[in-house]
């Protein structure tokens, strides 16, 4: 049995992305649009390139497929007329709950008129829930969502254990989203409704200097409210609007240009950190809300502002969350709604995408007048203590916005101004952290230990050696968004054991390998491309090196 499960409203949406399942519940494949077809979050585009990406790398046919499983309630929405999705693109949807429409338009299927997929429309939220808590290896768990919204809520309590279906205990209405919350910030800020990490990183700036933030929800014993009034089921722009008219009402001036400095500005540090640390004390409400709820002492978060590694840090462990919180993450939880793995497995691994073949490597540096050595760890570390800033391409692509090491850009993290040069390099703002990685003794040693550092998920607090060794890969409010690795996670492993034979720290700093506005690089010839414009000294694609200023 084969069950395809997609992120596939029918305008597209953001964040578009398919997982390729079994009858176990073991996940074969799993690739975002944007992957594949190279538009960032794959904004507005159906699933079409990354479904036919998860059968490739499986090795079967549309014909093959049992079930395809939607991570939204499409039927539902249908009937509904005191809620609606922002409107579609003219021409591009496919009909709300319409099966065949979906198989056809959707996904570009010639399919037979009388044998074709069950199609299966799963509620968003359960579907975010069931992809963080089969994915954590947890027999039972508090699974806390919190996104911008789902179907109609925008946060949600599920009691979860394996041999049952998933029990949702409690829900809040669209006005409460902390996701739209942040989008407010984020766009008043003249960045977009996807640019949230941007608006975390300034916000580090407000708490190191002490600002006082202003109100943002209204926080009580066991509950919060938003500062303004409106129906359970208001429209997304309603609710930002009602959060920019709360903004004015505090005295904050939008920045001039939409765009700003860090002391220009204050306004916009500010209002971020304003953001954050309201964010920060809604989540502690939700997750002590969701323990006390189910009994369950771990806890697992999904939907998009799992991603905020700020407030994921501050949690009482047992914390766990995917390397695909966000909305790509659905068409996991989809497909695991309707085939759920039977009994408890290890933690999701992040590398379900797809791997370079040897073929497309060799016609790629051919056509870039490439000559390439054989990449060593030893090569590796030896071009990164002397400076240089690279790139690794290895193994099957990582799911999720994190560059976990098979898709990034690497250098050392022991010169404080490595920080400038690659943030310049890929065009990203002055005042945004790189996040380190590390082999696991650097837990506890360079930064605070936590169970959110396999899939750089939760920021801690560096420590005094760690400050001292990698200044690099330390934000301006002494944290960091480390990535611990394993043996088994590829080369970047064996050039950390040669930082160390080095006497260097086993610490370099890790970001994602894409030119500013793309998507991480998914292919050969956009791996060299992407690198020569960013202006890299080398890369590797798999077993080869290519360096780039030395032709």
């Amino acid at each position: 049995m084969w069950v395809l499960g997609l992120n596939a409203p029918p305008m597209g949406w953001h964040d578009v992305a398919a997982c390729l399942v079994d009858g176990d519940g073991v996940v074969h494949a799993m690739v975002e649009q944007e992957r594949a077809g190279r538009a960032k979050h794959g904004l507005r585009e159906h699933p079409a390139r990354a479904a036919q990406a998860c059968l490739d790398i499986a090795g079967i046919t549309p014909a093959d497929v049992d079930v395809v499983a939607v991570g939204w309630d499409m039927p539902r929405h249908a009937t509904r007329t005191d809620f609606a999705l922002d409107p579609p693109v003219p021409g591009r949807a496919w009909r709300f709950g319409d099966s065949r429409d979906l198989l056809t338009n959707g996904l570009g299927w010639r399919v037979d008129a009388l044998r074709h997929p069950e199609v299966v429309f799963v509620q968003h939220h359960l579907a975010h829930a069931c992809a963080s808590f089969y994915a954590s290896g947890h027999a039972e768990a508090a699974v806390l969502v919190v996104d911008g919204n789902g179907d109609d809520e925008s946060i949600s309590i599920y009691d979860a254990r394996h041999g049952r279906m998933l029990v949702r205990r409690e829900r809040w209405p669209l006005p409460h989203s902390l996701g739209y919350m942040y989008d407010a910030v984020s766009t008043i800020l003249g960045m977009t409704f996807l640019e949230a990490g941007k608006t975390m990183g300034l916000a580090a700036y407000g708490k190191a200097r002490g600002v006082e933030p202003w109100p943002i929800f209204d926080v009580r014993a066991g509950g919060f409210d938003p500062p303004f009034d409106l129906p359970p089921y208001a429209l997304h722009r309603q609710v930002i609007d009602a959060w920019w008219a709360h903004f004015a009402r505090l005295g904050f001036r939008p920045p001039r240009g939409g765009s700003f400095g860090l002391d220009a500005e204050p306004d916009a540090v500010r209002l971020a950190w304003s953001a954050q640390a309201s964010l920060q004390e809604v989540m502690a409400l939700l997750a002590r809300r969701a323990r006390d709820l189910t009994g369950h002492d771990a806890l697992c978060l999904s939907g998009g502002v799992a991603l905020n590694c700020s407030a994921n840090g501050l949690l009482p462990p047992p914390v766990y969350v995917p390397p695909v919180p966000h909305d790509a993450g659905v068409s996991l939880g989809a497909a695991w709604a309707v085939v759920p793995p039977p009994r408890p497995r290890a933690p999701l691994s992040p590398y379900l995408g797809r791997r370079l073949p040897a073929r497309e490597i060799d016609r790629a540096l051919g056509r870039h007048g490439l000559a390439a050595v054989d990449a060593t760890p030893g090569g590796i570390a030896r071009r990164l203590l002397e400076g240089r800033i690279g790139a690794v391409v290895t193994g099957r692509a990582e799911v999720g916005p994190r560059a976990l090491c098979h898709r990034s850009i690497i250098a050392a993290a022991t010169d404080e101004h490595m920080r400038d040069r690659v943030n310049s390099a890929k065009g990203r703002e002055p005042w945004r952290p790189l996040g380190p990685v590390g082999l696991p003794e650097s837990e506890g040693r360079h930064w605070e230990a936590s169970t959110l550092h396999r899939y750089m998920v939760g920021a801690s607090l560096m420590t005094d050696l760690g400050a001292k060794e990698v200044p690099a890969a330390v934000h301006v409010d002494g944290t960091a968004r480390p990535q611990v690795i394993n043996r088994e996670d590829g080369v970047m492993w064996d050039v950390l054991e040669r930082f160390k034979a080095e006497g260097a720290p086993p610490v370099a700093i890790n970001t994602s390998f894409n030119q500013r506005g793309e998507p991480i690089v998914d292919d050969a010839e956009g791996a060299l491309r992407s690198a020569r414009a960013i202006g890299l000294d080398f890369v590797v694609l798999e077993d080869r090196l290519a360096d780039l200023r030395d032709r």
